[in-house]
């Protein structure tokens, strides 16, 4: 590796780690970004701080559950709900202020967009089913 390279590498490192430490998360395209394009990564990381993680009116804690309901609504990939669940609940939003958040989904995108954002919540908090006591098809795959 060149010394090019080598400082190109060090300034990626020294940026996801900073974002990970302002966000409390990165996800997996932050961490490919971030090596092979790290300009398009600053650029696409400036417009979220501005709308999301620098201070403004809203608290941190408000912006993760609009966070969650709208990556709910829009059938983002678990993981990526997931991660604003964790950092809502580090923040210390209680698992039932997420789920509402969640619930949110329902009148505007419907039972199967709730669905997702719902089976990610449950999986995060550690959600416990109540089973019927009698035996019917529960819509699992199985």
């Amino acid at each position: 590796m060149t010394q090019d390279q080598d400082a190109a590498l060090a300034e990626a490192q020294d940026y996801i780690d900073q974002m990970a430490r302002t966000r409390g998360y990165v996800l997996p395209y932050h961490k490919l970004m971030a090596r092979a394009d790290l300009p398009v990564l600053k650029a696409a990381n400036g417009l979220v701080a501005a709308a999301y993680t620098n201070p403004r009116r809203l608290s941190r804690a408000t912006k993760e559950l609009c966070f969650i309901t709208s990556l709910t609504v829009l059938r983002a990939a678990p993981g990526h709900i997931a991660s604003h669940i964790r950092v809502a609940l580090d923040l210390g939003v209680s698992p039932e202020e997420i789920l509402e958040a969640i619930e949110i989904a329902l009148p505007e995108a419907g039972v199967v967009a709730f669905q997702h954002g719902f089976e990610v919540w449950a999986e995060v908090v550690g959600a416990e089913p109540l089973e019927p006591s009698i035996s019917v098809h529960d819509g699992s795959a199985s």
